[in-house]
């Protein structure tokens, strides 16, 4: 069933849990002079409406294409290479380039990494955000104005009416920040990917952009991808979570099996590197080694150089995912067994 929004845009209507991402064997592949290098290879998930699904792991992990991928916004000489990518049915894989721009904003939006440079320094804050409103509503121009203050009242920004006059030098990170996500919010998405929208922040404005995000996602019923490499955010603002290396999904699953029960060794690295004011330790834990050469990837299970409990089998054979509990899945030969109490002291 479609309808109407109050800013002329037709939506799709749907309940709460209900599929609104299917994504199958999705391959996206970069062709440089020096080899191919699979950065996604093989990866499917779902997100539901009103939910919040983080992706996490080391950098080169794959995550921030994987969200460039489901938008289709990957440039030369990266490719998509197979896969579904089926939003509210429709195989987006399969639209035009014309089509998937007027789904771009209005349908599914993105928070780009740096606020810094989202923003463009010849544009007051006002003329980017009325951009939104234009391209994908029916609003008039006074409409859209009064549009621009609500969205810049609604995500924080004081004197909203005044502040659609600066340029974005005028603001601060955080406050650059909000405007990003203010337009991103502008036409009434129903998915929004997020690519680590606090990297350049300080960590005081990390926590207040996260906690404003995610009240703003969950207030109005839509779902967010929420790609990051801190698991004290995603501890704190997911679902689920799906733990990336190397192209791959590596685990997957609700968000207190993956910290309180992990079964994968890299993701229990992961938990283990993170500092902890409750637990007295003079050396953070940390996993040994580095990310391999994506143009030369190890036989076998890809994590096993690095992987403590690697054997034989792990470096001749790669894993197939195994779903260990209901919503829970790991791509290991020898997952970890850990109960509640023994991650609880390791936090």
């Amino acid at each position: 069933m479609r309808t109407m929004n109050e800013t002329g845009v037709e939506r799709s209507v749907g309940r709460q849990g209900e599929l609104l991402l299917e994504v199958r064997d999705l391959r996206t592949y970069f062709h440089t002079f020096k080899g191919v290098v699979r950065a996604v290879d093989g990866v499917s998930f779902d997100v539901r409406r009103g939910e919040v699904l983080a992706v996490v792991g080391e950098s080169g992990g794959g995550k921030s294409v994987t969200g460039f991928s489901v938008i289709r916004l990957i440039d030369d000489p990266g490719r998509i290479e197979g896969g579904q990518i089926l939003f509210c049915g429709r195989d987006l894989m399969t639209l035009s380039e014309s089509e998937m721009n007027r789904l771009r904003g209005s349908e599914i939006a993105m928070i780009f990494q740096d606020p810094m440079t989202s923003l463009n320094p010849v544009y007051t804050v006002g003329q980017q955000l009325e951009e939104c409103f234009r391209l994908h509503t029916r609003m008039g121009r006074a409409e859209r104005r009064r549009a621009c203050v609500e969205q810049l009242r609604a995500v924080g920004i004081p004197n909203p009416e005044a502040r659609l006059n600066n340029y974005p030098h005028q603001f601060s990170g955080g406050m650059r920040q909000r405007v990003v996500i203010a337009i991103a919010l502008a036409a009434d998405p129903k998915l929004i990917i997020a690519d680590e929208p606090t990297t350049a922040l300080d960590v005081t404005i990390q926590a207040q952009i996260l906690r404003l995000m995610v009240r703003l996602v969950r207030e109005q019923g839509r779902s967010l991808i929420l790609v990051t490499h801190d698991l004290a955010v995603v501890a704190e603002s997911a679902d689920r979570v799906n733990v990336m290396y190397c192209g791959k999904i590596v685990e997957s699953g609700d968000t207190r099996a993956i910290i309180d029960r992990s079964a994968h060794p890299y993701t229990d690295g992961l938990i283990r590197s993170i500092p902890s004011l409750e637990v007295d330790r003079r050396r953070l834990d940390t996993i040994p080694g580095i990310v391999p050469n994506m143009f030369e990837l190890p036989e076998g299970c890809y994590f096993a150089p690095r992987c403590p409990r690697a054997r034989d089998l792990c470096r001749v054979r790669e894993p197939e995912p195994v779903e260990i509990a209901p919503g829970h899945a790991v791509s290991c030969h020898f997952p970890l067994e850990k109960s509640s109490s023994q991650r609880e002291e390791v936090r």
